[in-house]
């Protein structure tokens, strides 16, 4: 099978593109930067030049494809809305581009505001106002035009032992520059996790059996309590750690600072009995301890 894979450079993208390329398919990746390009070629993948705005570049490389594997995201929290119309116009121009062909349309989507109070299952769609979630139940509306969809749910923290610049990166230079590793309120509420080489087979697996289940969960871990990532960091960094207010938590963190105080759990049961995935790489707490989330300490300065 052939795929054209967006986000083919990035943390979680060259993961999935690697395991592509490990298991006989090919791949085109979207570069929109020589960097970009030198690492999707560095990879052994084809190089499509452009960004998520070059519409026309979209529409012809998915319709040289097999299957679209939508992993980009522009990640600006200044200007959210804008990224999910972007996010919303490159889906629909591969929509466009694939429509009665009967190939897939995987896109990169996570598990928060699924549910309130338990862990979210691939049986949960979303409720109530979130726009990005919005585009994936778009996707899923696909299925009437010919067009097979999957939704890629992924945990909040995808971690690993190095290049990780998500959530947890964030909070380790949030920490090492304000002197303590924070948590919010009493630390009790969780992140679902899975390691990026755990994440890259399900991605894999999914794409390869697409009739199985149109919703994966690429969850290892159902919670890692707050207080005790903020624990490890703090072990980690020779920091001590502290509870943060929940009134503080915007002007200690900064904007992960609502994403660090919300409870975003999900399971993998049934994603897990549909593909057979089994998770085998290290626990985030246990990344953390390897080093894979050190800050310099002249980031402080």
């Amino acid at each position: 099978m052939r795929y054209f894979v967006t986000g083919a450079s990035g943390w979680i993208g060259s993961a999935v593109t690697r395991e592509l390329l490990s298991t006989g398919h090919s791949v085109s990746g979207l570069a929109r930067s020589d960097a970009s390009a030198a690492a999707i070629a560095a990879l052994g993948a084809d190089v499509v030049r452009g960004s998520l705005t070059d519409l026309d570049v979209l529409r012809d490389a998915a319709a040289a494809t097999d299957a679209v594997v939508h992993l980009a995201f522009i990640h600006d929290f200044s200007d959210f809305l804008t990224s999910v119309r972007v996010d919303r116009e490159a889906i629909e121009t591969f929509a466009s581009a694939l429509e009665g062909s009967g190939k897939s349309l995987a896109i990169a989507s996570g598990v928060a505001g699924l549910t309130e109070g338990r862990p979210a299952t691939e049986d949960d769609r979303v409720v109530g106002p979130n726009p990005r979630g919005d585009n994936a139940t778009y996707v899923l509306t696909l299925a009437e035009r010919g067009i097979k969809p999957l939704i890629l749910r992924f945990a909040p923290s995808v971690h690993g032992t190095a290049g990780d610049h998500g959530f947890v990166r964030t909070i380790a230079e949030i920490a090492r520059a304000r002197g303590v590793s924070g948590y919010v309120g009493d630390g009790t509420t969780r992140w679902a996790a899975v390691h990026r080489d755990d994440a890259a087979p399900i991605v894999r697996l999914a794409l390869e059996s697409p009739d199985r289940g149109s919703v994966v969960h690429a969850v290892a871990q159902e919670g890692v309590r707050a207080r005790d990532i903020a624990e490890a960091l703090g072990a980690r960094l020779g920091l001590p750690t502290v509870s943060i207010a929940p009134e503080d938590a915007v002007d200690h963190f900064g904007w992960v600072g609502p994403f660090f105080g919300a409870d975003l759990t999900a399971t993998s049961t049934i994603t897990r009995e549909r593909w057979g995935w089994q998770p085998t790489h290290p626990t985030l707490l246990a990344d953390i301890a390897e080093g894979g989330y050190d800050v310099p300490e002249r980031l402080s300065a």
